[in-house]
């Protein structure tokens, strides 16, 4: 090859990678993630809801000594299984069971509250955490009844066997923020175990992201006679829980009201399902849960961290917290009642698990959700947005959608900069916000501007 062609391949190849370089880091899709939407496996959801309820009652305050009986016997069975998941990954995951002593209405007596939780550390941000979680323990009727066989196969035996699938396929991958697999106790008795692991979170000094909470996720036929496996429903709440009263004041003049960090998860989750599941849809409700109802996501958005209910789109309430019984007035004659196992659609709770499952990893591969994000353009004909840079970016996107739209429309990469002037786009008409990118096309969720919009953690107020 001749001196001149050489130099003609080298002027190619630079002007190439100058071109390359010059285009803006984008959010691209992922085969790992497509992987990931068909990998959870049935017969292991299936094992692991047969296994709980072999224990008979997990109720809270059910017995802890016995290795065949009651809430004790399960948190150990859960303990081994994620220590075999360890094991097969070469020690990856770590387990520790945090606990704390409680009393209240539902818990007369002082009684031990003790979560199982699995731990797999991030590669490059440690200290940033992803969680998912189900509650492990049961009831019947009679929320106080702990001796009587409570099987809790969907509420949340459900929960529990998608987050330890989740661990079992996430543990040989790659996840560059840390993953969190939490079964919890004392839901039933009044979100214990949701408290005990955000005071835990709080502890350790982690940055949550969010706490994906999966509670009762396995049923597709609703009480009414509705047959749904298509939809699951993604409750989150509109502004925090903790918000103070001067943040509240400037949300209710310049918009957030739709916008906290656990409603743009529920939106990443949405954009995540109709990209990687398109079969399987989010149905976001803008509620932090049930009308009248709760879950253990509560006690992590009074902690400050952002969270949000996975729940099947229509339930069963002959289902819920019901004696095992079947029913024999002229209004209930020969309806089962009670939470046992073929009231799963085990194929439903594969792709429910498969959601939360490309939710992990696609976040805990991304680059952290920007911070100190800002708007400006009062009296303007174009819109300034600023962020603060995030460690492990390449790039960011502006997003922006109408006020009243549910879901970001427009969306504009900039580059590697804290600014961006979005041109002829008037601020009056518009909510915007930011995210992150990685050099291999992972995206943060969109942060929308101020503290109504941060991810960062919101101590909970001091009691004056």
């Amino acid at each position: 090859m001749s001196r001149r062609t050489l130099c003609l391949a080298a002027l190619i190849a630079t002007t190439v990678a100058a071109q390359a370089a010059d285009v803006p880091a984008q959010p691209r899709e992922q085969p790992s993630l497509l992987a990931l939407s068909t990998a959870p496996s049935e017969a292991e959801l299936h094992a692991t809801i047969e296994k709980l309820i072999s224990f008979g009652t997990r109720h809270t305050l059910s017995d802890t000594q016995s290795d065949t009986r009651g809430i004790g016997a399960a948190r150990r069975w859960v303990k081994s299984r994620f220590e075999q998941i360890s094991k097969e990954c070469g020690g990856c995951i770590e387990v520790v069971t945090p606990s704390q002593v409680f009393t209240g209405k539902r818990v007369p007596q002082p009684t031990e509250v003790m979560d199982v939780v699995a731990i797999k550390r991030g590669k490059t941000d440690p200290q940033r955490v992803i969680v998912m979680t189900g509650h492990l323990d049961s009831r019947v009727t009679d929320v106080m009844n702990a001796t009587s066989d409570a099987p809790g196969a969907n509420d949340d035996a459900s929960g529990v066997a998608a987050l330890i699938e989740a661990a079992r396929l996430l543990s040989k991958q790659d996840n560059g923020a840390t993953l969190v697999f939490a079964a919890l106790s004392g839901e039933e008795q009044g979100l214990y175990g949701g408290k005990v692991l955000a005071d835990y979170a709080v502890a350790q000094g982690w940055k949550v992201e969010t706490d994906l909470n999966n509670d009762i996720v396995g049923n597709s036929h609703g009480q009414n006679g509705v047959i749904d496996n298509l939809t699951v429903r993604v409750f989150s709440e509109g502004t925090k829980t903790n918000e103070t009263p001067e943040q509240a004041k400037y949300r209710a003049y310049h918009g957030g009201e739709v916008d906290s960090p656990s409603r743009n998860i529920a939106r990443y989750m949405e954009q995540l399902a109709s990209t990687y599941l398109p079969d399987f849809r989010v149905h976001m409700v803008y509620r932090t849960d049930r009308y009248s109802r709760g879950g253990d996501q509560v006690p992590f958005l009074e902690a400050g961290y952002p969270a949000v209910r996975v729940t099947e789109g229509h339930e069963d309430y002959t289902r819920q917290h019901q004696d095992l019984r079947t029913g024999h007035t002229d209004q209930d004659r020969g309806i089962k009642y009670g939470d046992t196992i073929d009231g799963v659609d085990f194929r439903y709770l594969a792709h429910v698990t498969a959601l939360n499952t490309i939710t992990m990893a696609a976040l805990s591969r991304a680059p952290a959700p920007p911070s100190g994000v800002s708007t400006e353009g009062a009296l303007a004909t174009d819109t300034t947005v600023k962020w603060k840079k995030t460690p492990g970016a390449a790039g960011y996107v502006v997003h922006w959608r109408d006020t009243t739209a549910p879901q970001w429309q427009y969306s504009r990469a900039v580059g590697d900069v804290d600014q961006a002037v979005i041109k002829d786009v008037v601020i009056d008409d518009w909510f915007f916000g930011v995210s992150a990118v990685s050099a291999d096309g992972y995206e943060s969720p969109v942060v929308f501007p101020g503290d109504a919009g941060s991810f960062e953690r919101s101590p909970a107020p001091k009691s004056p």
